[in-house]
């Protein structure tokens, strides 16, 4: 696809760059370098994502607080990249004067470009240069009083630059939005674990009836899931954000830095954004590898994975209403289909099941884009602003689809207690607890003959174990099976009751 030309008539002004003039549009913050690259990849159309220019704001704020203190840009000029920072952060928040659409038109830059992301990192100082000149009343692209490169990205490098503000945007974006959204679904699943606790129900392996189990820890279950998701979630952020490159420059030597600008930096962000940020130890791994993004992505994928787990268990639980398990009742959420009255379908289960998959894609792409080869190759990784797109992707996914299992699915949850007691009482692998009494091979045989009769096994074993009623009704008593029980040897006495109990979330 041929790049659109730019019109040179009254909507444009021309910009000026190290390869000469290019017309920008004329209200626009940026320059001639992210025009450039505007021209360059119509690509998706799809541009950096919002997490990531704003912690681009974040930076280059830290940035020029910390050259002017350490005298390497003069106060002044300090104190203007600070301010448009400010203003640019405010803006992309919603909380300026205009509102954000207009501020992200102001990156145009497609995620698909340089794989350095040298077009963003550009795209961020020309438009801070601009505001800052603005607020001296200075034209748009006179570079006076405030330079992009010299007083902007002093100090700095796009391959120092843009992979740290993805680890920044990835960190908050984890603390703010996904561990949040974790922590209430863990909340709304221990609730259900001790709500349901006492309720028996049929275990099942292979999709085949298996031993009594309580409902409660079944939930206790996908809780620990979700605790450990949140353990996993807070590996990811410390990861991302205990290994920032800044401070490393071009290839991690720290070209043209002060020795103390990385750590400073780090510092002001920590303060700012309220999570530990740490200068990465060694800036030629930092800066030559994604390691810590592929690693935070594996994270990524186990949550998915996990909510993928969860969500089809509770779908197949809810399967029905009367031709499937049917032990739970979903929420009706909105009609199922187009052609079949009243048919009600598990279609929050379904998106947070899509969402998993996409998840794991992301993942795949991440995981190349970490390769030798592919986007890492010698002193700088090419493959960072897909990398980030798609790891920022995930994060808002995962919390989006953790966030509406909870408010539509989990929270109004019921159990038909009566299709759950029928189960338990019609299950051919009560028998299990028969085996430690009279032997293996005759608990097979009664739940052989139960099953040939459509009897319980109660009935056979009445009839066929030699053990009286009162002895059945102990070892067949629900409740009990639930827990740990010393077992004995097959064909032996009593087995001896556990006082232990199971521990569940609730």
């Amino acid at each position: 696809m041929a790049p659109a030309p730019v019109d040179l008539g009254v909507t444009t002004r021309i910009e000026r760059d190290t390869m000469g003039d290019m017309p920008v549009p004329i209200d626009a913050l940026y320059g001639a370098t992210t025009q450039r690259a505007v021209l360059n990849f119509p690509i998706s159309g799809r541009p950096i994502p919002v997490e990531v220019l704003r912690a681009f704001g974040e930076l280059k704020r830290a940035c020029g607080e910390v050259n002017g203190r350490l005298g390497v840009v003069p106060r002044p000029i300090s104190r203007l990249v600070v301010k448009a920072c400010d203003e640019l952060i405010e803006g992309l928040d919603g909380r300026g004067d205009r509102p954000c659409e207009w501020w992200l038109e102001q990156f145009p830059v497609d995620v698909y470009q340089t794989g350095s992301g040298t077009s963003t990192n550009m795209n961020v100082n020309e438009v801070v240069s601009n505001l800052a000149c603005l607020a001296k009343g200075s034209d748009l692209g006179s570079r006076d009083p405030v330079h992009p490169n010299d007083h902007v990205n002093q100090g700095q490098s796009s391959n120092d630059t843009f992979p740290t503000a993805m680890q920044v945007a990835g960190a908050v974006s984890l603390q703010g939005d996904l561990l949040p959204a974790l922590k209430i679904l863990h909340k709304g699943l221990s609730r259900k674990a001790k709500q349901w606790d006492e309720v028996v129900k049929t275990g099942r392996t292979h999709l085949q009836d298996a031993t009594p189990m309580r409902v409660g820890q079944e939930f206790s279950g996908f809780a620990a899931q979700i605790e450990e998701s949140i353990v996993r979630c807070g590996r990811a952020m410390t990861r991302l954000a205990g290994n920032l490159p800044i401070g490393g420059t071009a290839v991690g030597t720290g070209i043209n830095t002060h020795p103390d600008f990385g750590a400073g930096v780090a510092e002001r962000l920590s303060k700012r954004l309220k999570v530990d940020f740490a200068e990465a130890r060694n800036h030629f791994e930092a800066q030559a590898t994604r390691d810590c993004v592929v690693e935070a992505s594996g994270e990524l994928k186990t949550i998915a994975i996990s909510l993928s787990k969860i969500a089809n268990d509770i779908r197949w639980l809810g399967s029905g209403p009367r031709c499937g398990l049917g032990e739970l009742v979903l929420p009706a959420t909105q009609p199922g289909s187009s052609i079949m009255p009243a048919k009600v379908n598990p279609v929050i289960c379904e998106s947070v099941i899509q969402v998993a998959c996409q998840v794991v894609g992301h993942d795949a792409a991440i995981t190349l884009g970490g390769f030798g080869g592919v986007g890492s190759m010698l002193q700088l990784n090419v493959a960072m602003p897909m990398m980030a797109w798609s790891l920022l992707d995930s994060i808002k996914l995962l919390a989006n689809a953790a966030r509406i299992l909870q408010e539509k699915c989990v929270k109004d949850l019921e159990i038909d207690r009566a299709v759950v007691g029928e189960y338990v009482e019609r299950s051919l692998m009560n028998c299990t607890c028969l085996a430690p009494e009279i032997g293996y091979e005759n608990a097979a045989a009664i739940a052989k003959e139960a099953h040939a009769r459509g009897a319980s096994i109660r009935e056979v074993a009445l009839e066929r174990s030699g053990l009286d009623e009162a002895r059945l009704d102990e070892l067949l008593d629900a409740r009990s099976m639930t827990e740990p029980s010393s077992g004995g040897e097959s064909g032996g006495g009593s087995p001896k009751k556990s006082t232990k109990t199971v521990r569940t979330s609730g």
